[in-house]
C-alpha cells in the first residue's frame, strides 16, 4: 500500500483520497480547483469561503508556491529569469 506524500503543511497526495490527486490535507478538495478559482480572479479569502471554510488563505498561498516551484522545475531554463523579475 502506498503512503501519502506530504507536499507541504496543507497539501498532500494520498492514493486513498481522490485517486492520489493533490488535495488539501484532511479534505477531498483539489488543489487544482483552488488554483483555477484563483486564475478566475477570486482572492484567497473568497476561495476559502467558496470551499466552505475547509481551508485557510495560507493553504491557498502554499498551493501557489508549490505550483510555481513545479513550473520552474519543469522549465528550469526559466529559473534565472524568474529571479530577475522578482
Amino acid at each position: 500500500m502506498k503512503k501519502p506524500v506530504e507536499l507541504g503543511r496543507y497539501i498532500v497526495a494520498d492514493p486513498e483520497i481522490c485517486h492520489g490527486a493533490v488535495t488539501f490535507r484532511g479534505t477531498r478538495l483539489l488543489v487544482a480547483d483552488a488554483l483555477e478559482l484563483l486564475a478566475e480572479g477570486l482572492s484567497p479569502a473568497e476561495i476559502c469561503k467558496q470551499m466552505h471554510g475547509w481551508i485557510v488563505p495560507d493553504a491557498v498561498a502554499e498551493a501557489v508556491r508549490l505550483a510555481r516551484d513545479h513550473f520552474l522545475d519543469r522549465h528550469s531554463h526559466l529559473r534565472g529569469a524568474a529571479r530577475k523579475a522578482a
